[in-house]
């Protein structure tokens, strides 16, 4: 059985979390080589930001200081994605890696977000859980689509359809 989370504890738990994704997707667009997925790294870079500040927005601890300081406080190079990804530098495909990282990385967010906003009371809190879960799972289908695009794999996003009588 899993451990039950007081409210703060699992805002604070998605911080942590929305900040390492930003981190994670930063330094993944800094060194990508094809501007479309640089772009597309970006992106999910600045939509983590919205997430942290919808999190920070009902976050009543003090340890992560003020949101702008925390979006420019130091990576945690120990965090584990984060380290896969500077492993994977020394290697030809970064942008290959750092696209199979973010599809393991978001599916546990969905994972994580969704348990924590099952025991939350608060509606207000919870829709934000359960807006960042959508929002994730979207997060999830733009990385498919372009590691689809980048491996040259025809995804459904590319196809297209005819009807046929």
């Amino acid at each position: 059985m899993g451990r039950e989370y007081s409210l703060q504890e699992a805002i604070g738990l998605a911080i942590k979390a929305e900040k390492d994704s930003m981190d994670f997707y930063r330094k993944a667009a800094s060194v990508a080589k094809n501007e479309r997925a640089k772009k597309v790294l970006e992106l999910l870079a600045n939509e983590e930001v919205g997430h942290l500040k919808a999190f920070f927005d009902h976050y009543k601890g003090t340890e992560f200081g003020d949101l702008t300081s925390y979006i420019n406080s130091p990576v945690d190079t120990k965090n584990p994605t984060y380290m896969k990804l500077e492993k994977a530098l020394n290697e030809d495909l970064i942008e290959q890696k750092a696209m199979e990282l973010a599809l393991i990385e978001e599916k546990e967010c969905i994972g994580q977000y969704t348990q924590l906003a099952q025991g939350v009371v608060d509606p207000a809190v919870k829709a934000v859980f359960d807006r960042v879960v959508k929002e994730t799972q979207g997060h999830y289908a733009l990385i498919e689509a372009e590691y689809a695009h980048l491996m040259g794999m025809v995804h459904e996003s590319d196809q297209d359809i005819f009807v046929r009588e």
